[in-house]
């Protein structure tokens, strides 16, 4: 963008309220578009939950604790003796904000390298274009609220992040605990209990639900809570935690039946709690504008994520849809080329999710579920991965590639993958799906040998004719 008129200092084109996936790369998008630009972060390090005690931190410990377990378990089956193999938690903790430091410094880089202003403080809206941050007054045409999600917590239940944890503190403990309690088995919960079961811990995942997971493929799910019940998880289903008791040396957590029931008492070191996550809008000021949320606190946004006031967009976990990185990091994108002049557009029906336990699950689109309920003609393709050269060869070869095509036109509406790096294979199908590709288009593309991606095309071949391999 040309032409952008000089302004004095405090004034902005735009401010961002929140430094994490959506918020800084809406901020450097903004400024590589022209726009004088500021990012308000309180934190003190930018990369929001993401970077600072989410993705980047539990991924590096999943990293870890499955190369512990590998050396520890399959290593003898390839002809590799390690001898006695024992875990440094310091070290491996070490690792993890090495891996956490390096990355919020880069992006301080790419303020830098990009001219945007960072402003280490809290961000609060007083007026229309007008931001509160520490001392200052920031005046901006336009502000961009990218603060994020936190924890949600469990009713009557204190998080002291030492025995009863929140995901924050489930990647910072200072000992493997014998027992582990996870109370939520979604994406959080069984990441971070693969981490611990991996490590030595005894893993016990209470549900208030039938089912793990919520919201995924139910055949995936099924298949995944299989897998780790053999890992060693154990898995306690249509049960509500309903207090816990940490007035002894071990935690007392009470269980009673979902559907009601006598309660039981389960004994343990430490409690995650992984129930799901809220948006996070505290000292943000959105009652001093009118901004209007729904009863969950999302701020409410047209399709274009402006809220109900002129000139304050919203992006991220803050609003409706999944609450992931890439997700917020595309709104980011866009609502910095709206502002822009330009017209973009976010698919929200091509964004994948990825459960990063061992093995992975990856999925986009719509689930089997969803198109019976939305009264839509299917096909399925499927293709186990045992059936596949190069998942023999590594020994991965749990789970399946399951893809859903119209049954009319044959376009691609979904792909659930439990496997080896599922969230890697399944890029092609998100591309796919993008450019609205059919499961022919898949199946006639010539993929490398060996390769797990070669699953993708026997599914989709599956789908349309017949699969070569099965």
């Amino acid at each position: 963008m040309s032409g952008v008129r000089v302004m004095s200092e405090g004034t902005y084109d735009l401010v961002v309220i929140g430094g994490g996936p959506g918020g800084y790369v809406c901020a450097i998008k903004a400024a590589q578009l022209g726009l004088k630009t500021a990012c308000i972060e309180k934190r003190g390090a930018l990369g929001g939950t993401c970077l600072n005690v989410g993705c980047m931190p539990s991924k590096a410990l999943l990293h870890s604790s499955h190369l512990y377990h590998e050396a520890r378990h399959e290593m003898a089956a390839h002809g590799i003796s390690v001898g006695e193999v024992t875990l440094d938690l310091d070290a491996m903790m070490d690792n993890k904000d090495k891996v956490v430091e390096g990355l919020t410094k880069g992006i301080e880089g790419l303020f830098k390298k990009n001219k945007v202003d960072y402003v280490r403080e809290t961000g609060t809206i007083i007026a229309p274009g007008k931001v509160k941050a520490g001392d200052r007054e920031l005046t901006a045409r336009s502000i961009v609220i990218a603060t994020g999600s936190e924890s949600t917590p469990l009713p009557g239940v204190e998080i002291d992040e030492k025995r009863v944890v929140s995901s924050t503190g489930a990647l910072d403990l200072d000992a493997v605990p014998g027992h582990l309690v996870v109370v939520g088995a979604g994406v959080i919960g069984l990441e971070l209990g693969s981490v611990w079961g991996r490590l030595g811990s005894e893993v016990t995942v209470v549900e208030f639900l039938d089912h793990i997971t919520p919201g995924m493929d139910a055949e995936v799910a099924k298949n995944l809570q299989r897998i780790l019940t053999k890992q060693g998880m154990t898995f306690r289903l249509s049960t509500k935690v309903a207090a816990i008791d940490n007035s002894g040396e071990r935690l007392k957590v009470s269980l009673e039946p979902a559907a009601g029931g006598d309660a039981e008492t389960l004994e343990c070191d430490t409690v995650l709690v992984a129930i799901g996550r809220r948006p996070y809008t505290e000292g943000l000021g959105l009652d001093n504008v009118g901004i209007a949320t729904d009863r969950r606190g999302m701020i409410e946004v047209g399709d274009h994520f402006e809220t109900s006031v002129e000139g304050i967009h919203a992006i991220g976990d803050v609003v409706r849809g999944p609450m992931l990185a890439h997700k917020a990091e595309e709104e980011g994108v866009a609502v910095a080329e709206l502002l822009a002049g330009q017209k973009p557009h976010v698919n929200y029906d091509a964004i994948p999710g990825v459960i990063y336990t061992a093995p992975e699950v990856a999925s986009v689109g719509r689930t089997e579920e969803q198109l019976k309920e939305a009264g839509i003609e299917y096909r399925v393709g499927k293709f186990p991965f045992l059936a596949n050269s190069r998942a023999r060869a590594t020994g991965q070869t749990d789970g399946f590639v399951k893809l859903l095509v119209d049954a009319s036109t044959d376009r691609v509406l979904g792909c659930h993958i439990i496997g080896a790096d599922a969230g890697t294979v399944i890029g092609e199908v998100v591309l796919a799906m993008e450019y609205g590709a059919s499961s022919e288009d898949i199946a006639r593309t010539c993929h490398a040998h060996p390769t797990l991606e070669e699953s993708v095309k026997e599914a989709a071949l599956a789908a349309f004719a017949k699969p070569i391999h099965m």
